[in-house]
């Protein structure tokens, strides 16, 4: 690989997550270097499949995301990230890169975390790399921060750390730890206004982000203790109020940052009466205006009804914990 004659390809998939303790704003913008650590869960069956050609026959890397060539700032994102994996390799050849996604992008789905993970994982191998787990969840961070968490297989936690060596994810359990289970509730599929990575950037400008972050140990410590005890009603205690403390950021950013809509609003209040009435549940959003709503596997079924059942609804995925970033062989 480190001449322009030789070439090299490789495939390789990975799932997105679902933050149970957020990230939201960056000490590093460059780096992805978050304030705060976060912890995660793998959405088994929701996933990104990336394939990824280096070759002296291109005269540009190109992008291809579900059949469509990509627009210019999503290519642009992409090239800069195999900067990074070319100057790891010693190279300067150009690639193509195709992915394709079996769920909606750009939702508050994590698209962006399979997507990086996935292209670390591919992009890497075609480059000759051999990079062990925390080197790859260092180099997914750098093209989307949530992509760190996505390399590692099931309960993942993503420490901050103190510099670029230091700041990468683990699991903390593996994904049969848990039946634990995520019915993602689909409000919207569209494309939000305020991708995650411009979002980032507004969270200091909240009176209420200090606030957020100082607690952040605290919550990262219960969260993980929960998962850890298998304790359903003390992982959505701690959940749920993470959540609403980041979207509380988004709310009192300047410009303030708003994805819900009315059906947001309908689920999470649905979500606190069938918790009281005895169900397993609690809700979750990441920076969009789709809910996670997280329960155990012998109640997602009627979660799962429920939220079908529910006025404003497209779609209900249902998702166990997923397994690590993984290489497509043959």
């Amino acid at each position: 690989m480190n001449s322009r004659t030789g070439f090299g390809e490789a495939s390789a998939y990975a799932h997105p997550n679902i933050a149970l303790i957020k990230y939201w704003g960056n000490r590093d913008a460059g780096l992805r270097l978050p304030v705060n650590g976060s912890i995660s869960m793998n959405l088994d069956g929701l996933e990104t499949r990336t394939h990824v050609r280096f070759s002296a026959e291109l005269s540009a890397d190109t992008l291809f995301v579900n059949g469509a060539p990509a627009g210019a700032s999503d290519l642009a994102r992409v090239a800069e990230f195999l900067n990074r994996v070319r100057r790891l390799a010693g190279s300067d050849l150009r690639a193509e890169v195709q992915s394709e996604n079996n769920f909606p992008a750009g939702a508050g789905i994590a698209s962006s975390a399979s997507a990086f993970a996935a292209l670390a994982l591919a992009a890497s191998a075609a480059a000759g790399l051999h990079l062990d787990r925390p080197a790859l969840s260092r180099l997914a961070r750098t093209g989307s921060g949530s992509a760190c968490r996505s390399v590692p297989g099931g309960f993942v936690e993503w420490r901050s750390g103190a510099r670029d060596e230091d700041s990468f994810a683990f699991s903390i359990a593996p994904p049969d730890h848990w039946d634990l289970v995520d019915c993602v509730a689909l409000v919207s599929t569209g494309q939000k206004e305020t991708g995650s990575t411009e979002g980032h950037a507004l969270a200091d400008t909240s009176p209420l982000q200090n606030a957020r972050v100082a607690d952040a140990p605290r919550r990262l410590d219960r969260c993980r203790e929960a998962i850890l005890k298998k304790d359903f009603f003390a992982l959505a205690e701690v959940v749920e109020q993470d959540s609403h403390m980041m979207h509380a950021v988004m709310m009192t950013s300047r410009p303030p940052l708003v994805y819900w809509l009315p059906a947001t609003l309908s689920i999470l209040h649905a979500v606190r009466k069938w918790r009281s009435d005895g169900l397993s549940v609690c809700a979750t959003i990441d920076a969009g205006p789709n809910v996670h709503v997280l329960t155990l596997r012998d109640s997602a079924g009627e979660v799962a009804d429920l939220l079908k059942a529910t006025a404003g609804i497209q779609d209900v995925l249902v998702a166990e914990p997923g397994g690590p970033a993984s290489l497509i062989r043959g």
